[in-house]
């Protein structure tokens, strides 16, 4: 079988890098991590031989190259059925996609006002009322897929799949910014942080060098 290799940016910044990298991790997908630090004079250069807009994350099979996190999702998903990147049962692989396409299209407020920074910890941030609203819908989202998929299992179709990778940044931006949280969306929050992969990526993204102002929230 082919070499696969994953480009992704910044770990401590890129929330869009760390979705097929965390997944392919915990699906025991073999792949070549190459990291290109982002808004660095040469980023672009680096970039430019992938045809992704110069945008991560990036997945290379072979001559083939695929950019943005759902069509390597897609791809990846067809290219190893048996690894069950969405969940078998129909309803629930049709809610999975939904949930992730929300993901991959939605909550602006969130990403822009939370900006995924994985050394940073802050116990009393305002939270604005747009943010409070993604905040809201995410969560009644995490319930939904809990309660009426997620039974047999800790994740949100009870194994782990796309959907959860596709969300995984945004448990580090509630533990990071102190999202109050209850019931079903704690657990399931402890259930990604208690991740062995996501914790790997966390502590990377702590021992990167780069400090990208575009992406540090000043309180």
């Amino acid at each position: 079988m082919s070499e696969l290799t994953l480009v992704i940016g910044n770990k401590n910044y890129s929330s869009w890098s760390l979705r097929p990298w965390i997944y392919m991790k915990n699906k025991r997908i073999k792949f070549t991590e190459k990291r290109i630090a982002l808004y660095m004079e040469n980023t672009t250069k680096l970039l430019e031989p992938y045809f992704s807009g110069y945008k991560v994350p990036v997945l290379i099979d072979d001559n083939l190259v695929i950019w943005d996190s759902l069509a390597i999702f897609e791809y990846l998903a067809e290219k190893y059925p048996d690894c069950n990147g969405w969940p078998n049962n129909p309803n629930a692989r049709a809610t999975a996609r939904s949930v992730s396409a929300e993901m991959h299209s939605s909550f602006s407020a969130l990403r822009n006002e939370l900006p995924m920074n994985c050394r940073k910890k802050f116990s009393h941030f305002t939270l604005s009322s747009e943010v409070l609203y993604d905040i809201e819908r995410i969560k009644e989202v995490w319930r939904y897929c809990k309660k009426t998929y997620g039974q047999k299992g800790p994740w949100l179709f009870g194994e782990f799949c796309i959907a959860d990778a596709m969300f995984a940044p945004v448990v580090i931006r509630f533990t990071g910014y102190g999202v109050p949280l209850e019931g079903l969306e704690k657990d399931y929050v402890q259930t990604v942080i208690n991740n062995t992969f996501l914790a790997e990526w966390i502590e990377a993204g702590k021992q990167e060098k780069e400090i990208l102002e575009i992406a540090e929230v000043k309180i």
